[in-house]
């Protein structure tokens, strides 16, 4: 592929994503606005806030003439299905590597069988090897995995990381801190790997504030934003933090309050909250709205991500 022939224009996303202000008694009586910033809205076939970090990740595939995309993901990974329709869209052939090898033979869920749709060819290693999937020997396996599967040579594989979390993914989400001018005080989102986080906190104006949702248990995310935004920027770039209290049991959990939590939100403001990220940066938000950690006169944005996945992929905590 060369890049004249990406015309990612083509797409049509819509961009600047829509900001929209809601109206919710536990943030009002504490005197604070809540704005909800629409990433879900970018594109209907590539969910959520994936369009700013796979854009970059796309050009410098079609720059380096690769005609393969190879990436990773847990089974009801958004990353993966953005993958494969952007693969889809604009003509790469499609690799996702799939933690968990007890997933291969079973029935497919709605996420992973979207992915297939599109027509990613899916991979399922165990959790040990997807664990090593950096180490250079495993990488290079998966390479040639790819090339054979997909009838490319290995050279015109583009390697997308977990979550499409690199230093151009952090560079694409810069963008969304900029959208955002000065129209929150606060900004809070969901993190898997942190690529959104690294990015929106360095787009954001001085004085402003971004707060990140670890959606994994482990207290290791703050190392690598840190990572991603030396990799991207050369250093620490923009005021931001974490609160590891929403998680809701790690990756794919959720619990019966967050359920609650969510189905609460829905009703109140008609919007259809995806479980495994917006639920626990709404849940965050409206927590620390609650807690008095926002002054009176403060306006709050929470990042919609994405939407519902089709089978909404939620998993209760009581369920494991």
């Amino acid at each position: 592929m060369t890049p004249e022939a990406l015309d990612l224009a083509a797409l049509r996303p819509r961009l600047p994503s829509p900001l929209r202000a809601v109206e919710d008694e536990r943030f009002t009586r504490r005197g604070v606005r809540l704005l909800l910033k629409r990433d879900d809205l970018i594109h209907p076939a590539l969910p959520g806030n994936k369009w700013r970090k796979l854009e970059p990740n796309l050009r410098a595939a079609a720059d380096g003439g690769r005609s393969a995309l190879l990436t990773f993901g847990g089974a009801y990974s958004n990353h993966l299905r953005a993958t494969a329709a952007a693969g889809r869209l604009l003509g790469f052939a499609t690799f996702g590597v799939v933690r968990g090898d007890e997933l291969a033979g079973r029935p497919l869920n709605a996420s992973l069988a979207r992915c297939v749709a599109d027509g990613m060819r899916l991979h399922f290693v165990d959790r040990a090897t997807y664990r090593r999937k950096t180490e250079p020997s495993v990488l290079r396996a998966l390479l040639t995995a790819a090339a054979d599967r997909l009838g490319v040579p290995s050279e015109g594989v583009y390697v997308i990381p977990e979550g499409g979390s690199n230093s151009l993914a952090a560079r694409g989400c810069t963008a969304l801190g900029r959208e955002l001018g000065g129209a929150a005080d606060v900004v809070g989102v969901a993190c898997g790997t942190g690529g959104t986080l690294a990015g929106l906190a360095a787009g954001l104006a001085p004085g402003l504030r971004a707060v990140g949702f670890p959606v994994l248990k482990g207290g290791f995310l703050a190392g690598e934003v840190r990572a991603l935004q030396l990799a991207a920027f050369g250093g620490p770039r923009g005021d931001w933090w974490l609160d590891e209290r929403f998680h809701g049991g790690g990756y794919a959990r959720t619990t019966p309050a967050l359920d609650a939590f969510a189905a609460d939100f829905e009703e109140r403001h008609g919007l259809p909250v995806e479980r495994l990220y917006v639920a626990k940066t709404l849940h965050g938000l409206t927590t620390l709205a609650e807690e008095g950690a926002f002054p009176p006169g403060s306006t709050v944005a929470a990042v919609i991500t994405g939407g519902p996945a089709p089978d909404d992929g939620r998993q209760s905590e009581s369920s494991r």
